[in-house]
């Protein structure tokens, strides 16, 4: 679908202005993306927090000044919606995103497909990184956003995005290696730039368990 931020700011606008069809565009427009972050990282129905991004949008609007795109803007609120709902529903932890993983958060990730596959392997890995790669190596190779987009909406240095997506690589490739299935792909071994590869080509869809 066609993404282009001219587009997107001018329907933004007039959603502020009341137009619901604008607003209505907008969803169209960027769902499938949203609700691909949210489902990879929270077990279960995540429309909620869809609706909760989008919403959020006309709410922050007035920090909403053009420097960017809407959509490093509605990443932006949905990387708050991800990181609050896991506050409210740990509220007697202190939760280091840059430390636990979707995994750790909601256990029910943890299950793999029955059906042994390298992307099955590959969706139990980047759910068992902590929470702040898995967003970094997804925002890039899923949704193809640049390091300056990357750094507004990590709020973030550029220099740490680059260094999150090294790191989150590395330690996807590990976890992918020490896998039980591990064994059963021999092409596992590859360099970073086929891990790259592999992330821009799988979009691994829900986490959770399938027939």
């Amino acid at each position: 679908m066609n993404t282009d931020p001219n587009v997107d700011s001018q329907l933004f606008e007039a959603w502020q202005k009341g137009d619901r069809q604008a607003g209505q565009r907008l969803f169209e427009r960027h769902f499938e993306s949203v609700y691909r972050f949210f489902e990879n990282k929270v077990y279960g129905d995540v429309s909620d927090l869809v609706q909760r991004t989008f919403m959020g949008c006309i709410e922050a609007a007035p920090r909403f000044r053009g420097a960017s795109s809407f959509r490093t803007f509605l990443f932006a609120i949905a990387r708050n919606e991800l990181y609050g709902h896991y506050r409210n529903k740990k509220r007697d932890e202190k939760l280091d995103f840059g430390v636990s993983s979707a995994v750790d958060l909601s256990p029910g990730l943890s299950s793999m497909a029955r059906k042994v596959t390298e992307r099955a392997a590959l969706g139990e890995a980047i759910r068992s990184l902590p929470l702040d790669l898995q967003v970094t190596l997804e925002l890039h190779y899923w949704e193809g956003l640049s390091g300056p987009e990357m750094a507004e909406i990590l709020d973030v240095p550029e220099g740490t995005v680059r260094s999150r997506l090294r790191r989150g690589l590395e330690r996807l490739r590990d976890g992918v290696m020490a896998s039980p299935v591990a064994g059963l792909f021999p092409q596992l071994g590859e360099d970073l730039d086929s891990w790259a590869g592999k992330l821009r080509d799988a979009r691994l869809g829900s986490g959770q368990p399938t027939d």
